[in-house]
């Protein structure tokens, strides 16, 4: 007994005091103290203790079962080889077997590069059993050190990614992107969380390690724990509070008084700003919140929003997560010779998301859906299971600005005010004129939106659709 307590001691010894006083002083905590702060208090029970270079095993998070693997950057640099490989992919499979999320909290240099090809096997084989359970458990990872060259796809393949503030993670590495530019650039800047959150490889990004644990525990809280359940409910907000709205400039400021309690955890916050995905609760249940932004661009869809809309739109399918759509946008803007393309594909993605996702869709036209982009952000016929249109909403294939300087031509030449014109045609195209034509199921008063999207996803919970025989769609990717 004696000797194994030993073994069982010196393997919590990471790569030793040194190692581990390094570890500490570069500001980050080793693969178990790590572990410990994620988990709840003693519930990790380690898997695999004696097979070197990570740490694996099963836990917690507010009592839900959760399995994770660190990487021991304290030993070797926690790099890569077989054996880490072999315990990775044995916890991801015993995940799936038990139907419970994986949370990823990476920190290594790379491939052991002493092991030849074998390491780049071992990234090799966590990568395609990433590809094969996602969509089955939800995958998180923490880019808690460096991650870097084939390791990057592995979170990014995943479905959230969130950095701490000491996060590196580039395929590239500095010093030869450097030699490469002849410009000095740090891993930080390369890399670094503010980087990657402006790039949109981050969904969420954090100050210290121990916010970013917060921020995976509140992530968990608001998912299923696979794809055959629904995220816990609980305790809902009043669902006939009235919303002190008639229009909404900041998305954010909607929101705020949609969701329950005024909370929701943003996604992506400084990519595709004109557009705000984020989750959060109605009615105690968890639901996808996705809403133009005007404040930011005109709420345009650019490629970044598309792009962003649409990824979380298919990991909300993926989830049973209900979509929530707050319509606000007059299409993508101006869009230049080099835009065009990314602007037209980031379009076909959305668009694509939109009209695959299965589950219960609620659209609310809160201000300007204007040609393609009323078709592309969730409306009837791209599968909205229930559309609702604020009074002053324009539902129309052309802003207002445009349409009467085209249609009423000879009209403002004979002289009639531009201006009254340009009401008469919004007035022509709202939300009542949607409804007549059947693309609206209903037009409703700003204040009770909460109330009726929520009286909504009621009536859609039993909601099934039988999908066409085929492998998958070949989406714009």
């Amino acid at each position: 007994m004696s000797e194994l307590k030993d073994l069982k001691q010196a393997m919590l010894g990471a790569g030793g005091e040194q190692s581990v006083a390094e570890q500490h002083k570069a500001g980050k905590q080793t693969a178990r103290e790590r572990v410990t702060a994620l988990l709840d208090p003693e519930s990790f029970v380690e898997v695999g203790m004696f097979a070197s270079g990570v740490v694996t095993g099963f836990g917690t998070v507010e009592d839900r079962p959760v399995y994770v693997y660190a990487q021991e950057y304290a030993k070797d640099f926690g790099a890569m080889d077989a054996a880490q490989a072999d315990k990775i992919v044995r916890i991801m499979d015993l995940a799936v077997k038990t139907g419970a999320p994986v949370v990823a909290l990476l920190d290594s240099a790379g491939a052991d590069l002493t092991k030849g090809v074998s390491a780049l096997d071992a990234y090799a084989r966590i990568m395609a059993k990433t590809a094969q359970i996602s969509g089955v458990v939800p995958q998180i990872s923490v880019i808690a050190g460096p991650c870097a060259g084939g390791a990057t796809a592995i979170p990014a393949m995943g479905d959230f990614v969130v950095a701490a503030n000491t996060a590196e993670m580039f395929v590239t590495g500095p010093q030869v992107v450097s030699a490469r530019t002849g410009k000095d650039i740090s891993a930080k800047e390369l890399g670094g969380a503010e980087t990657l959150d402006a790039n949109g490889l981050a969904h969420l990004c954090a100050a210290s390690e121990a916010e970013a644990f917060a921020q995976v525990r509140r992530l968990i809280a608001l998912l299923p724990a696979n794809n055959e359940e629904d995220a816990p409910m609980l305790m809902q907000d009043d669902l006939n509070r009235q919303l002190d709205i008639d229009s909404y400039y900041d998305a954010h400021d909607l929101l705020a008084r949609v969701a329950d309690f005024g909370d929701y955890l943003e996604l992506q916050k400084s990519f595709g700003k004109s557009m705000v995905a984020a989750l959060g609760r109605l009615g105690g249940r968890s639901v996808g919140f996705l809403a133009n932004n005007p404040a930011q661009e005109d709420g345009a869809l650019n490629d970044q929003a598309c792009q962003k809309a649409a990824r979380f739109v298919r990991m909300c399918d993926c989830f049973n997560i209900p979509v929530i759509s707050f319509v606000n946008t007059a299409g993508q803007g101006t869009v230049t010779a080099c835009e065009n393309a990314k602007a037209i594909k980031g379009s076909a993605q959305l668009i694509g998301a939109y009209a695959e996702a299965s589950v219960p869709k609620v659209s609310v036209i809160c201000g300007q859906a204007i040609g393609s982009a009323y078709a592309a952000m969730g409306s009837r016929g791209l599968g909205a299971d229930m559309v609702l249109s604020w009074p002053k909403a324009v539902i129309a294939p052309m802003d207002a600005d445009a349409a009467v300087y085209v249609l009423q031509r000879d009209a403002i030449k004979a002289g009639q005010d531009v201006e009254e014109l340009k009401a008469a045609y919004q007035k022509d195209n709202d939300g009542f004129a949607a409804a007549k034509a059947g693309l609206v199921d209903d037009v409703i008063e700003p204040a009770a939106t909460r109330q009726m999207v929520a009286a909504a996803l009621e009536m859609l919970l039993g909601k099934r659709e039988v999908a066409l025989p085929k492998k998958h769609a070949n989406l714009p990717l």
